[in-house]
């Protein structure tokens, strides 16, 4: 690594904003034009030269380009967090940059709201809906079939049901598992659950209303956690996983089911998706990031979409650990 390059790249309060901005969450080039005040064009030339730095990455999703802090290789302790550490400390020194960066949070905090408002919308209007609308997007019965297989013929034990929406997965599984916990951040979707589910025995499914971001579970309380049709909805699917790690028991069990990555922007546009679908390689890195082993995906083919089934194993931490990436090679 030169260090010239890395200096000059420094060398700048945007591009120390921007930084700055990355260590808190990655953004599209749009939204990181809007919370800094300037045209595209220019914020566009800073990330350029951060990107030729190696401090941050580029990654284009269908007509967007977001971009975060660079990840060293076999997910390495890049460069970049070094500075945003470095940054946030010269944050006590320099009362100027501080007040900028403060500001610079603020609208960031309304970006949030604004993605979070856009995604509460759809669902609100949708709730009704939602199981029709998965429905366009693959058949249920093969993608149902193939997720039972991939979990396996033993009991599920505790189960937890990241965005149950209408509760159609807790209601599959709970012959299988001991207890099912079913989460969602929509009241209107967990009203729906609740009448779905209101054959089941008493007691046999907890519906709570929860963010996937920070679920409200001690540590190590579930035996399989289950996202179905869910991530895409993610801004940041990385801390979402990672949160899904601390509630699963080692030993647990993660699914993953979702859209293989694809280039259908109007499903961002018109029905909230945050992400296009996932790659492998991507999915590799978010599960082995955060303490899963994973297992060779499943791909159940469709039109227009094809649906991934990625599954994991809970080992603990296993940041690098480079034989966990040949499971899929």
């Amino acid at each position: 690594m030169k260090l010239e390059p890395t200096l000059r790249a420094l060398a700048d309060p945007t591009r120390l904003r921007i930084m700055r901005l990355l260590a808190d969450m990655e953004l599209a080039v749009g939204e990181l034009a809007q919370v800094l005040g300037q045209s595209q064009p220019r914020v566009s030339r800073h990330i350029k030269i951060l990107c030729d730095a190696a401090l941050a990455e580029r990654r284009r999703e269908g007509s967007w380009v977001f971009l975060r802090m660079a990840v060293g290789p076999d997910r390495a302790p890049p460069l970049g967090a070094a500075v945003a550490r470095l940054l946030e400390a010269g944050e006590g020194d320099d009362a100027a940059f501080a007040a900028r960066c403060a500001e610079d949070r603020r609208h960031l905090a309304a970006i949030r709201a604004a993605r979070e408002e856009q995604a509460a919308a759809y669902f609100a209007r949708h709730a009704a809906e939602w199981d029709t609308l998965r429905s366009l997007h693959s058949p249920d019965e093969p993608v149902e079939a193939a997720l039972a297989a991939a979990l396996g013929r033993q009991e599920l034990g505790a189960l937890l049901d990241v965005g149950t929406g209408t509760g159609r997965m807790a209601e599959l599984f709970a012959a299988r598992a001991r207890q099912v916990t079913a989460v969602d951040k929509s009241p209107e979707m967990l009203r729906l659950a609740r009448a779905r589910l209101q054959h089941l025995p008493a007691g046999k499914v907890d519906l709570q209303q929860g963010d996937f971001t920070d679920l409200p579970f001690p540590a190590g309380s579930f035996d399989t956690v289950l996202f179905h049709q869910v991530l895409h909805y993610a801004q940041e699917p990385a801390p979402v996983l990672a949160e899904a790690a601390r509630v699963t028991a080692p030993g647990g069990r993660i699914a993953v089911v979702d859209f293989a990555a694809h280039a259908h922007e109007e499903l961002r546009s018109q029905h909230a998706h945050a992400r296009l679908g996932f790659s492998d390689e991507q999915m590799l890195d978010l599960l082995t990031g955060v303490g899963f082993a994973p297992a060779a995906p499943l791909a159940i083919p469709g039109q227009p979409l094809t649906v991934k089934i990625w599954t994991g194993i809970r080992v603990g931490a296993v940041h690098g650990q480079p034989s966990l990436r040949k499971t899929l090679s």
